[in-house]
């Protein structure tokens, strides 16, 4: 099933083409990578998927419907969009953590925090830590675990580990490999040649804001 489609999507941004006659579909349980130059309009393709921001002229479709007519805070809980720097708030990680569920009036979940430190390899005792004490890798490891209290049905993950040190790189990307395994979509932008094609079935190259090529590789 068909749970992203581009129809001609171009976006426009101080009077220059950032992206332009963008056609691609996403089915649902896929792993993509997206790679290009810096500059070539990759996180902007991500942001548009997200609903950061809306196309100038075209379609995106999500779960058959065009995105611009959904609830956008409905849409958000679906696609979960993770940025290349942490952005952290409050004063500790518990704040942030909380967050999640006090927008969906819920109570906490201890027991689902405590799975996912578990899964990323952090102690529980991370929670009442001020967050400006947090090194870079900490900083995303919690980011991330924010975003997967809720799971959403697609991730979208800009650099996450670009800035990481070869063990966060390691546990990261054990994590999300997992995630994919179990049927979560997943549109991945990395840097990393080897990483793109690690994990992924589809690689997508944007250049100059167009794509070059979306290969099948698995």
């Amino acid at each position: 099933m068909s749970i992203i489609i581009f129809n001609d999507v171009q976006f426009d941004a101080d009077n220059k083409t950032i992206l332009n006659k963008i056609n691609f579909t996403i089915e649902e349980g896929d792993f993509l990578s997206i790679v290009g130059p810096s500059g070539s309009g990759k996180s902007t393709l991500l942001k548009l998927v997200s609903g950061l921001i809306s196309p100038t002229s075209g379609e995106i479709l999500f779960n058959g419907k065009d995105i611009a007519k959904q609830d956008p805070i409905a849409t958000r809980k679906e696609l979960s969009y993770c940025f290349q720097t942490p952005y952290l708030f409050g004063a500790t990680v518990k704040d942030n953590l909380e967050f999640p569920y006090d927008i969906r009036h819920e109570e906490f979940n201890q027991g689902r925090v405590d799975e996912l430190f578990t899964l990323f390899q952090m102690d529980s005792s991370y929670l009442n830590q001020d967050v400006k004490k947090l090194s870079g890798g900490e900083k995303q490891r919690i980011s991330l675990i924010r975003q997967l209290l809720f799971e959403p049905k697609v991730l979208l993950l800009d650099e996450v580990t670009s800035a990481l040190d070869s063990v966060n790189k390691e546990i990261v990307e054990g994590v999300i490999q997992s995630l994919h395994q179990k049927g979560m979509t997943i549109l991945w932008i990395t840097h990393d040649a080897e990483q793109s094609k690690k994990y992924a079935n589809k690689l997508m190259t944007i250049v100059n804001g167009q794509i070059e090529s979306l290969e099948v590789i698995k």
